[in-house]
């Protein structure tokens, strides 16, 4: 009894020890909880902050400024030799900016021997003027020697004070915009001949130097070439890969070796294998510059060990019973993996698939070397024409000195965020509807 109580006594000195830890646990257990909060609070604050700052810049891109004005296709200034049925590049050189100057400064009430005056207002219409203009006359030349209403797009300066970016305090000296010029804008608004539409021009335009034409039509082609390329190549090559080592491959030195290169191809900088693509594709291969099957190969090779790791992943994830019964019941090996394995891996391999094709669509350094930075206005007809890319886009347009590329830059910006979450989102839905549970 005597061992006893003193092991009792022993016991009860000790509890405050015991306690003492166990509040020490809990405390850090709070500390840790309270640290991974603080982190996750201050990540959805960056992300907020830029959501915010690509937002408020760009959603005013969507919309675009237009002067709605009857314009007279005067025969004058069209064809003033009257040569056009003999020559018909008579319809394809005239002034036609002179047209809409006209026709703007006949609703100004402008003096037509104002030149100062007529400059001013030839300026608050888009040197686009020109090609919307001729290609109406070249498509139905029997509307020269008549009036049609005509939307046009309004100078990016004009554009930018219509939508408030610039501010009209400052001196007149110290603004692209006069103020003889406001106040003819604030006349055409009041009328309803200057307004705001949706930017259609933002998505089916290619390049311009003119910020008020320029779009992302040439940049969404090229794209979807190149993503078309990394899918049909990276998926078949990545998931066969894939297959090989984790289903027939020997377990030997060799095959780990293969598998730590792998490992650390998909942390090789992105630049790198634009280097790999300028030197094989374009300097051995003679494939054309800024092609989009160039960029669609380079991409492919970067792509390729992001898929073969998430299929490898899935194809773990399969339990081996699975395996054991399709065996049993006499299936072969090649049975085994093509009819049992591979459809219950099929989630997890498309999840890593168009994981790796979003990572794709936003790689810019890869393409910059293989020259899709060109100024492209036209649109790709297949993919061995020059074409660029949406993130090469917005770099070239993050470089421009206008003022309104500004807000393009963003707007392209939203749009690529768009496109990335669909396609993340897309991953998301289609794990969650074939994913089994084990």
């Amino acid at each position: 009894m005597t061992g006893s109580t003193a092991g009792l006594a022993g016991s009860l000195k000790s509890m405050p020890k015991r306690d003492i830890g166990i509040k020490r646990r809990y405390a850090a257990e709070r500390r840790f909880r309270a640290y991974g909060i603080a982190a996750i609070a201050m990540g959805i604050f960056f992300l907020f902050m830029l959501l915010y700052t690509v937002v408020s810049t760009g959603y005013t891109a969507f919309q675009q400024t237009h002067i709605n004005i009857p314009v007279e296709f005067s025969e004058k200034v069209i064809d003033p030799t009257g040569k056009r049925q003999s020559n018909p590049n008579v319809l394809i050189m005239a002034n036609y900016p002179v047209l809409a100057r006209n026709a703007l400064a006949g609703i100004l009430n402008v003096d037509p021997a104002d030149r100062a005056g007529l400059k001013a207002v030839g300026e608050m219409i888009s040197d686009s003027a020109r090609v919307q203009l001729r290609d109406m006359v070249m498509q139905d030349p029997s509307i020269i020697g008549k009036t049609v209403e005509v939307s046009l797009l309004a100078n990016a300066n004009i554009d930018s004070a219509f939508k408030g970016q610039i501010d009209l305090s400052v001196d007149e000296s110290n603004r692209k915009v006069s103020n003889e010029q406001l106040g003819w804008m604030n006349t055409l608004a009041d009328s309803g001949a200057l307004k705001k539409q949706f930017n259609t021009g933002l998505f089916v335009n290619g390049a311009s130097s003119r910020p008020e034409a320029a779009g992302v039509g040439v940049a969404l082609i090229g794209s979807a070439y190149m993503m078309l390329i990394v899918l049909v190549l990276a998926l078949p090559i990545g998931v066969a890969a894939s297959i090989y080592l984790e289903e027939f491959a020997p377990k030997n030195r060799f095959t780990d070796l293969i598998e730590v290169n792998i490992n650390n191809l998909a942390a090789v900088p992105s630049i790198v294998y634009g280097l790999l693509g300028l030197a094989v594709f374009i300097g051995f291969a003679g494939l054309p510059r800024s092609a989009s099957l160039v960029g669609g190969l380079v991409l492919t090779l970067m792509t390729l060990p992001t898929i073969i790791i998430a299929t490898r992943a899935a194809l773990k994830a399969v339990p081996p019973s699975i395996r054991s019964a399709a065996l049993g019941l006499g299936a072969s090996k090649m049975q085994m993996v093509f009819h049992h394995v591979l459809p219950l891996a099929m989630p997890g391999i498309l999840t890593g698939t168009i994981i790796g094709l979003a990572q794709a669509l936003g790689e810019t350094a890869p393409l910059l070397l293989i020259g899709m930075v060109a100024f492209v206005a036209d649109y790709p007809t297949t993919p061995l024409n020059p074409a660029t890319a949406l993130p090469v886009q917005i770099y070239m347009w993050a470089n421009e000195a206008e003022r309104a590329f500004v807000e393009r830059t963003s707007g392209a910006i939203i749009i690529l965020l768009l496109f990335l979450l669909v396609m993340n989102v897309g991953a998301i839905l289609l794990r969650r509807r074939f994913e089994r549970r084990w």
